[in-house]
């Protein structure tokens, strides 16, 4: 037995041990409240690539998105909302174990080369990364199952090759989740996908449509029983594809109004951003997200569910604008997916749960992946979990109490994207942002208030602010044990 096998199967019967441990806790918690209210069923959508204006309810006037903007509309919308990375996996790590990225080693989109084979012409070697999630961490699914809920893992993992998978980290199903940064198999977005854990529908059929179905069977068959359904899309990550109806339909709309098209490129680095949505192909992609997204809506209106469901919707980085296509446009926000700044890691989230949160309300509270955690549990009345250590939860706001500010959210990402993004991290507390520049330790400073779009830095008017934000983010550093990118050498 290779010494990495003993090791995933020690990892594997350990998170055994964990569960068997935890059901027995959970039962007898369960037992000795008879009197308990029924704890609510939980569905968190995690869209892939999805910018922050990439939603009617959030300013996009090209994109459709009817049943997003009817959840917020019945429910809270959170303003400031932040991935925990400007890149896929990490931010999922985070969202399944309530950790900042850095804790679980998994840093960067996994699949980028590790520093040994690293080819690229860069000023540094970017720091080694772990290339999945492991079974010693604790994931919301694991946590949830212990304490009777039926779980469902819908989508893209991305989070490690077999034996790293959903059904091995808490859920009960798996459907789609495997090794992939997108749908990369078969016909891709359509019929036949070629997914080891998602069966072929009819010819042309589209993955978010037959996700969406998986987890209406799945919520029909647990409608008795509480549910945790995670439906983390595919869309809209490149390839782009769309169907062949909606691409036509947008284009018709692009060109009903060419004044707003987009006439001069400006640049990020040496990148060019696009600065307008009418991306037709996009369009439809965030079209059929969207209809995905009320066809499980749908289902639970129709079996009577939704007033005990809480329903999460976010995306695990922000739109892409800088590459691969140019698909999305984030203005006011700079950047976009692999970057640093606000259009890089600032996210849609809207949650709803009737009865509690007020509709049509907003929140401009800091929220960041690894509190939805945290946030569940507090809305299921369950214990919190020690190792879930960064997450803080928003329960009290969405239930309209006060409640003290986020302390500083934190990013580290000591890799080269696809994106033309640089190495470095970023904190933010209150409407302060600092960003580390790790090729040449460049610090720059932004009030998010005054200028979310981050173009004026102001370190060398505010040297005090600077001080207090570069020690924050050293200390955080140290206690999650970041990695650094390195110096080049010759040999390398």
């Amino acid at each position: 037995m290779s010494g990495q096998v003993a090791e995933v199967l020690k990892g594997r019967t350990m998170s055994r041990f964990r569960w068997f441990a935890a059901t027995c806790v959970g039962l007898l918690l369960l037992n000795s409240s008879p009197s308990a209210a029924e704890p609510p069923n939980v569905v968190l959508f995690v869209a892939d690539d999805l910018g922050w204006m990439d939603l009617g309810c959030q300013g996009s006037s090209f994109y459709e998105t009817p049943h997003l903007d009817r959840l917020a509309a019945q429910g809270m919308r959170f303003t400031n909302a932040y991935a925990s990375c400007p890149v896929c996996s990490p931010t999922r790590a985070s969202l399944q174990t309530g950790r900042w990225p850095q804790r679980t080693g998994v840093t960067d989109y996994i699949g980028a080369a590790q520093p040994a084979k690293w080819n690229r012409p860069t000023k540094l070697l970017p720091a080694p990364y772990n290339p999945q999630l492991e079974l010693e961490e604790v994931s919301l699914a694991e946590t949830l199952k212990t304490h009777g809920y039926a779980t469902l893992f819908a989508g893209k993992w991305h989070l490690g090759s077999e034996p790293f998978w959903p059904e091995h980290q808490g859920f009960d199903i798996n459907r789609g989740g495997i090794d992939r940064g997108g749908p990369y198999g078969g016909k891709r977005y359509f019929s036949p996908y070629g997914n080891p854990r998602l069966t072929d529908g009819p010819e042309g059929e589209h993955i978010a449509d037959r996700l969406a179905q998986e987890c209406a069977t799945f919520i029909e068959r647990h409608r008795d029983q509480p549910f945790f359904v995670n439906f983390c899309f595919y869309d809209v990550h490149t390839p782009l594809m769309a169907k062949e109806t909606l691409r036509k339909k947008y284009e018709a709309k692009r060109t009903s109004d060419v004044s707003k098209a987009q006439k001069e490129w400006p640049k990020e680095g040496e990148r060019p951003v696009r600065q307008v949505q009418d991306h037709a192909v996009y369009a439809g992609m965030v079209e059929t997200m969207d209809g995905a997204v009320g066809a499980v809506l749908a289902k639970l209106d129709e079996l009577k569910l939704t007033d005990n469901t809480l329903v999460i919707f976010t995306s695990d980085n922000g739109g892409l604008s800088t590459s691969e296509g140019w698909p999305t446009s984030n203005l006011p926000l700079r950047g976009g997916k692999g970057w640093l700044y606000e259009g890089g890691i600032r996210v849609p989230f809207i949650v709803r749960w009737p009865g509690v949160t007020k509709p049509q309300s907003t929140s401009d509270r800091v929220v960041v992946s690894p509190d939805i955690f945290p946030t569940v549990l507090d809305a299921a009345g369950l214990p919190k979990v020690d190792s879930a250590q960064d997450g803080v939860s928003f329960e009290p706001t969405l239930r309209g109490e006060e409640q003290p500010p986020r302390s500083a959210s934190f990013w580290h990402y000591p890799h080269y994207g696809n994106q033309g993004g640089f190495p470095g991290a970023a904190v933010r507390d209150g409407n302060w942002k600092l960003i580390e520049r790790y090729e040449d330790h460049l610090l720059e400073l932004y009030n998010l208030r005054d200028d979310l779009a981050e173009q004026s830095n102001l370190v060398e008017a505010h040297p005090d602010v600077v001080r207090k934000l570069k020690q924050q983010l050293d200390d955080w550093r140290d206690d999650v044990g970041a990695k650094y990118p390195t110096e080049r050498t010759p040999a390398n």
